[in-house]
């Protein structure tokens, strides 16, 4: 019998302000809109690039904890397979984006770059190289 096959995982951001979060990830990293709650001032979100999407949710009392606040050894919230990360970063860059660790090979092996977003949550862009 044939495995079933996953197509994709999306994080849960616990964030200080969607809006705030929608913005960034819309307008510096290229990501759509795909969901919201309410409409106006949201607290809740949903964004998409490809097959690739985070989900953001606000509420009074939570605030973000980035895994590299926990402990520096965890230094990435989520990975982000990218076949060409060279290509994403010089979009990234054409956007205005402010790199937490710029484009290079890792010592996990790994080549691609680190975004950290309005939270604090770090993003790594790569692949295996």
């Amino acid at each position: 019998m044939p495995r079933p096959t996953l197509t994709t995982i999306a994080p849960c951001f616990i964030v200080t302000h969607v809006p705030t979060t929608i913005t960034f990830y819309r307008d510096q990293l290229g990501f759509d809109i795909e969901y919201r709650e309410p409409q106006t001032d949201p607290f809740f979100a949903v964004v998409r690039r490809d097959s690739v999407m985070v989900f953001f949710k606000a509420h009074e009392g939570l605030q973000p904890i980035p895994n590299p606040s926990r402990h520096p050894w965890i230094k990435w919230d989520a990975y982000v397979s990218v076949p060409d990360p060279d290509a994403l970063a010089t979009e990234f860059a054409g956007r205005g984006v402010t790199f937490h660790c710029p484009l290079g090979k890792t010592s996990e092996g790994l080549r691609g770059f680190e975004v950290r977003d309005p939270d604090g949550y770090v993003l790594f862009f790569g692949r295996l190289d």
